[in-house]
């Protein structure tokens, strides 16, 4: 079953986003995934592309990071460093998540890369949101006929609706993610409240969240709201270099703590109803009220705000709720202080 499948299921998804945090070593790629099954991630995920696909050579870099000693210069400098990876190291990454049963997922950022992941057999596919108007990549990823996680940072509504017309040719098998495109996004800039806004407009189809905010805390409120499938950027060492997102991703430690935690939201979350429920009836019985003679009442005293109170337990016979009815009403009896009424 794959993780679109898992959320067809009712289940909440983690995906591990390992991005390029191997730093081209098929080693470090390895330990990513044990430790992303370690921490009960259902998928992680990598990023496919060769620099030369993505980028022209003059693109200036608009990010700022202390992975590289060089802080100007090209996009095409900082993504040719991580790019070595070709089929042979997905394979046997993806061989890896196999045995492990751990879903391998990438996402491409060129068409040439779609093919090298096709003949992987990948089972579902994300779309970058720095890709969400280029359509040439879109309907190539479509055209496979496999679920789409599509990120939305940095779009509005009628580009994604556009971006989902494409897809809608061929399938609509889609997740549309909620993400802010800013590394890392503060906590006040993440705009959770767009999850049950993109619930709203897109009915179709279910919601998620990739986050790139510090800490854990953005994806246990993401999926409070409603996204079923979470994405973290994701390490197994943030003192790490050469990639640029080692310092802002969770370590395996945060990454079980967030799984675990959605685990606990869904059991915690229940139905969409308000009642008293069976595990609630002790309380219930035992911290609600009864009225009670606040003092002793004669037979055929009148009951009045003076001699009636309320005090538990909850079982007696008159239940507090009955206050404003017994007001001056007769006493049938006499009544000590404290006897049930």
């Amino acid at each position: 079953m794959n993780i679109f499948d898992k959320i067809k299921a009712g289940k909440n998804i983690l995906i591990a986003e390992a991005g390029v945090n191997h730093n081209g070593n098929l080693r470090l790629g390895e330990k990513l995934i044990k430790a992303a099954k370690e921490a009960n991630a259902d998928c992680i995920k990598f990023q496919t592309y060769k620099a030369d696909n993505l980028t022209t050579k003059k693109a200036k870099r608009f990010w700022k990071w202390s992975g590289e000693k060089k802080k100007s210069g090209t996009q095409f400098d900082s993504y040719s460093i991580l790019d070595k990876f070709g089929y042979k190291e997905y394979y046997s990454l993806n061989k890896l998540c196999k045995k492990y049963k751990i879903e391998f997922q990438s996402t491409p950022f060129d068409v040439q890369s779609v093919d090298m992941l096709e003949k992987l057999n990948v089972k579902t596919y994300k779309i970058a949101s720095c890709d969400i108007t280029n359509y040439l990549l879109i309907e190539k990823i479509a055209k496979t006929n496999k679920p789409i996680f599509l990120s939305t940072g940095a779009s509005n509504i009628n580009e994604i609706r556009n971006a989902i017309k494409i897809i809608e040719k061929y399938h609509n098998k889609i997740v549309i993610m909620h993400c802010i495109l800013k590394y890392p996004t503060p906590i006040n800039e993440i705009n959770l409240n767009s999850i049950p806004f993109l619930k709203k407009k897109f009915r179709k189809y279910f919601i998620g969240f990739s986050d790139h905010t510090l800490g854990t805390l953005a994806p246990l409120v993401a999926v409070s709201l409603g996204a079923r499938a979470v994405e973290k950027h994701y390490t197994i060492n943030k003192k790490l270099k050469k990639s640029a997102d080692h310092w802002l991703s969770v370590d395996n430690k945060e990454l079980k703590q967030i799984a675990d935690n959605i685990k606990n939201i869904n059991f915690s979350l229940g139905k969409k109803n308000k009642k008293s429920f069976k595990w609630e009836t002790l309380a219930r019985n035992n911290a609600r009220r009864s009225l009670v003679a606040a003092r002793y009442i004669k037979k055929n005293e009148r009951f009045t705000k003076e001699n009636l109170t309320a005090k538990r337990p909850g079982t007696g016979r008159v239940k507090a709720n009955k206050y404003f009815l017994y007001l001056n009403k007769k006493a049938k009896k006499n009544y000590y202080k404290d006897d049930f009424i």
